[in-house]
């Protein structure tokens, strides 16, 4: 069992006893480890403790946030107003394939592609000569089922296996970090009709440690009766993470769902939540 299994059990855990407030002894025992060695893993993971934690994953937290912003979503939509997460915000120039690249499938590219290891599991990342055009967190044993998806949605590309530059990336795209960086814009690109990639280049805006509604966001892009459409096209984002779709939640508060777990998405808003600190050795 890794790091995340562990957190991510111990947020399961959270979700079904959080009323009974269970205390540090309590969690370490159900995930196998002593108070003071779960205390430190969590810490060093998260940047809060373990109570500290079960606050930001309430759903009283998703409801304030959203409750309090109208009109912080608003500014943060238009102005990038930072959230009190991690205060090195990731800068992602995201680029549409024209219909060419879409219907060519990717040939006569080399797309390097590897697996490696983030807060929130495995994931597997691929990197085209135009910029990272697959992001996807790991959920088989071996990796196989997500590799074969992104053969699929790049048929014609030949692959080429790269685990060492897919945590180069991971490193940069999960950095946690409070200091200003000079490095330029990671580049992404994605398949997606005009409207998809208008949600997802709107989904950049909203910073880490803030939400936002399907209808905000609908209403963000001036399509206010869109929020149906602009859900489906949050749900069809083809880079976990990195484009935000775990930022949005349900009008009335609700986290709600999430291609790769209602459980993950949590552990991604609390982390980003979490005011960042060094925990001490």
């Amino acid at each position: 069992m890794n790091d995340y299994d562990r957190i991510a059990r111990v947020i399961r855990y959270l979700d079904e006893h959080h009323t009974a407030q269970p205390d540090l002894a309590m969690l370490a025992d159900y995930v196998g480890l002593s108070p003071f060695h779960f205390h430190r893993l969590f810490s060093s993971w998260a940047g809060i403790t373990p109570k500290d934690f079960l606050q930001c994953l309430t759903l009283s937290h998703a409801k304030t946030l959203l409750v309090q912003g109208n009109s912080v979503l608003d500014v943060a939509m238009r102005s990038g107003l930072s959230g009190p997460g991690r205060l090195h915000d990731l800068c992602v120039n995201l680029e549409a394939a024209s219909p060419g690249e879409v219907k060519s499938g990717g040939a006569g590219w080399t797309i390097s592609a590897g697996f490696a290891d983030t807060p929130f599991g495995r994931c597997l990342v691929g990197e085209s000569p135009r910029g990272i055009c697959h992001l996807t967190f790991v959920d088989s044993e071996d990796g196989a089922a997500e590799w074969i998806m992104l053969q699929a949605h790049w048929p014609q590309a030949r692959l080429h296996r790269d685990d060492t530059r897919a945590v180069q990336l991971t490193a940069r795209i999960f950095e946690r970090s409070t200091e200003t960086h000079s490095q330029p814009p990671l580049r992404a690109l994605v398949r997606g009709t005009a409207f998809q990639v208008q949600v997802w280049r709107a989904l950049l805006q909203v910073q880490p440690g803030t939400l936002i509604s399907y209808g905000h966001l609908a209403t963000a892009l001036g399509k206010p009766s869109a929020a149906r459409a602009v859900g489906t096209a949050v749900a069809q984002n083809p880079l976990a993470y990195l484009v935000p779709c775990h930022r949005v939640i349900r009008e009335t508060g609700v986290v709600g769902d999430y291609h790769w777990g209602p459980v993950r998405k949590r552990a991604i808003l609390a982390w980003e939540s979490a005011p960042n600190f060094t925990v001490s050795q």
